[in-house]
């Protein structure tokens, strides 16, 4: 029986799933965080002890629970355990607005929070907004790692609600329950999206999801063994940062390094050093990042053998720099929330950077033109993907969830073009493209063209239109420190390397970009922007 038809049965809890898988290496070291370190077997009982509780504290299955957590060990344990008990972990970036804890405690009902102490300000802004705005109430806050004088800051502005720090909280568990039995099928956790075009969607997710991402692409792809050490600089509340940081890693048996602060380069290079990990998980902008630092340690000081890129298309020119300096591979690959992981992928003998790769096994690529019919090889098509870790639903939103999960395909949103040889290569997000003289252009193109030029380290492109109303393309560019260029000669640059009409008619140096929470490029708001020049 091949592993895309396994059949998990009618009984299948994940939680359940990793701690049987590690059970037989108690005293390895699973996690690494700014506080210390996690045993295997510490990690099984901290999660059953997590789930117990939260039954005790009256939580029912499929109630929600709100982790709005730094990456800590106290994090795993917390997912894991409500996941272990069918209680549902809603994951939230922790970069966010009051106002977006707000909607996403009323949308989700979460009854309980899960908290890092250095959110107590925020939460306690959101809870009042909640209140206010929806009516809804929180029972109980679940505090990792907090002061004396967080407690009082906390209960000074919410006397009625229930505090309590996570360790006593694992401590009120007593006789431990056995792992709900859960079907594969049924809610396991949610994770919202980075509504850069709009309202977060709550993405739902099931207790089988993970499973087949760790099967298909970390054991498969990765090739991920229990020796290794991971390192993620995306976080563990994004779907990628997930997979890297817990569903991977778990499946077996490696240990995982966690990170609260950013993700510079200082704070990674501090890891890769110190810590050693053999596989780095992260994105392109973070690449460029490091590359671009003068402290970037050499090859004698690391340990990595493989590293993993996604969240955007990584520009050829930052692979080959990496593998160059690093001696190691980036394994770039594209990736969704609805889809919890990388479903196209390079793979460690067999990359070709500029490109997404080719489909991993068990996943299924469409690319469809506007009338719905499978394109040309060599044309551009929106990207469908088929494949056992999608999402079931968007919360309580029917209409968009009719539009990306269409049958057995759940349609991506990105705009990508496949070669002869099977290679899929980005082309942009569909919101993203550019129609100049009535041919597509991709702005992922333009921009890795300019990136190839050693002044730029970072560009993003969009179609403006003239006095004429005709799309025109623009770039925004940062340079380089110390650096620099006048637009002609950048101008010149992309002419000489891209056909003529793609080069950008107007090119405006800037000292950032406007960026999602993820590190992806909002070009929405650089096209608002110019029109509210006009």
């Amino acid at each position: 029986m091949s592993l895309i038809h396994q059949d998990l049965g009618n009984t299948f809890n994940f939680a359940q799933y990793l701690m049987q898988t590690n059970q037989d290496r108690p005293e390895k070291i699973a996690y690494i965080d700014d506080f210390g370190s996690l045993t295997f077997a510490s990690l099984n009982e901290r999660i059953a002890q997590f789930g117990t509780s939260l039954l005790k504290s009256g939580l029912k299955r499929e109630e929600r629970i709100l982790l709005l957590m730094q990456d800590t060990n106290d994090w795993p344990v917390s997912f894991l355990g409500s996941m272990y008990c069918g209680v549902v972990p809603v994951a939230v970036n922790t970069l966010l607005t009051p106002e977006d804890y707000s909607y996403m405690l009323a949308h989700s009902r979460a009854q309980v929070v899960v908290l890092s102490s250095s959110l107590i300000p925020t939460l306690i802004k959101a809870l009042d907004l909640a209140n206010q705005q929806d009516g809804h109430e929180v029972l109980e806050v679940i505090v990792s790692h907090p002061t004396v004088d967080d407690r009082k800051l906390f209960i000074n502005a919410h006397q009625d609600l229930e505090w309590i720090e996570f360790d006593d909280f694992l401590n009120e568990a007593g006789t431990i329950v056995p792992p709900a039995k859960t079907h594969p099928d049924d809610p396991g956790f949610w994770l919202y999206s980075s509504g850069s075009t709009g309202q977060p969607k709550g993405t739902l997710h099931t207790q089988s999801n993970p499973y087949w991402t760790a099967e298909l692409y970390a054991k498969t792809v990765l090739q991920l063994q229990e020796n290794d050490i991971c390192f993620s600089a995306a976080k563990l509340f994004f779907a990628y940062g997930l997979g890297n940081g817990l569903s991977f890693p778990l499946s077996v048996g490696a240990t995982t390094i966690l990170m609260s602060e950013r993700a510079t380069p200082t704070a990674c290079f501090k890891r890769f050093t110190e810590l050693k990990p053999t596989i780095f998980f992260g994105a392109p902008t973070g690449y460029g990042g490091m590359l671009a630092s003068p402290d970037l340690p050499g090859k004698d000081l690391v340990a990595l053998r493989m590293c993993s890129s996604a969240g955007e298309a990584l520009p050829q020119e930052l692979g080959e720099k990496w593998t160059r300096h690093f001696g190691c591979q980036i394994i770039d690959g594209l990736g969704s929330t609805e889809m919890l992981h990388i479903f196209l992928s390079n793979r460690p003998d067999d990359v070709k950077y500029g490109t997404s790769g080719k489909p991993v096994i068990g996943y299924e690529i469409d690319l469809r033109g506007d009338d719905g019919k499978r394109v040309a090889i060599g044309q551009i098509g929106d990207l469908f993907v088929k494949g056992p870790s999608s999402a079931v639903m968007y919360w309580n939103n029917r209409t968009k969830t009719r539009e990306t999960f269409q049958g057995e395909w759940t349609k991506s949103g990105d705009k990508y073009v496949c070669d002869e040889d099977g290679y899929y290569t980005y082309s942009g997000r569909n919101d993203d493209m550019i129609k100049v003289s009535g041919i597509y252009v991709s702005p992922f193109e333009v921009e890795g063209t300019l990136l190839q030029h050693p002044a730029v380290l970072e560009s993003a492109v969009i179609g403006v239109p003239d006095s004429q109303g005709l799309v025109k393309t623009k770039a925004f560019v940062i340079l380089k420190e110390g650096h620099s260029i006048s637009e002609k000669d950048l101008q010149d640059f992309v002419k000489d390397r891209l056909a003529p009409f793609k080069y950008p008619r107007m090119i405006e140096f800037v000292k950032e970009l406007p960026k999602t929470a993820t590190g992806k490029i909002q070009r929405f708001r650089l096209r608002n922007q110019e029109i509210n020049k006009q």
